[in-house]
């Protein structure tokens, strides 16, 4: 068990080596349809009917957290703490896109992911991804105590 203090905040974390669990260069691609209901109109960002970001961002989410996921201790999960994307092309309704993450970097806890998108003709979008890795059952009991608050 660890204590890490920043900024007044105190926070109890379990130590892990990720490397034991985790590969990295290792990657899943996912493919989506684009439907209606990953459009910018139907999610609420925008007005043209093309993928939107947030869905995108959703679907890169995903990807990592496929890679990772069944990797882990059962004991544990990950969480998506940062995304940094840059959407660059826009993907009409009934194109597929695939989506690919690999992770490149593992720290702690922190498994770092970069991120491509590319529709049936071009790259859409790239970026990085991190997720830490938390204990499910004292991130359960966090939630828990917070909610009765």
């Amino acid at each position: 068990m660890m204590t890490d203090s920043l900024k007044g905040c105190s926070k109890q974390y379990f130590m892990m080596d990720l490397n034991n669990f985790l590969q990295i260069g290792a990657s899943v691609t996912q493919t989506t349809l684009v439907l209606d209901q990953h459009t910018a109109p139907h999610v609420g960002s925008g007005y043209a009917k093309v993928l939107a970001t947030p869905v995108l961002v959703n679907l890169f989410e995903a990807a990592a957290l496929a890679l990772i996921e069944s990797k882990l201790p059962a004991s544990t999960q990950s969480l998506g703490t940062r995304l940094e994307i840059e959407h660059t092309a826009a993907t009409p309704t009934n194109m597929n896109i695939r989506v690919t993450a690999t992770l490149k970097k593992v720290e702690g806890r922190k498994a770092t992911f970069e991120l491509m998108a590319q529709d049936e003709i071009e790259k859409i979008s790239c970026g990085s991804h991190v997720r830490v890795i938390v204990d499910k059952q004292k991130f359960d009991l966090r939630v828990i105590a917070k909610s009765k608050v």
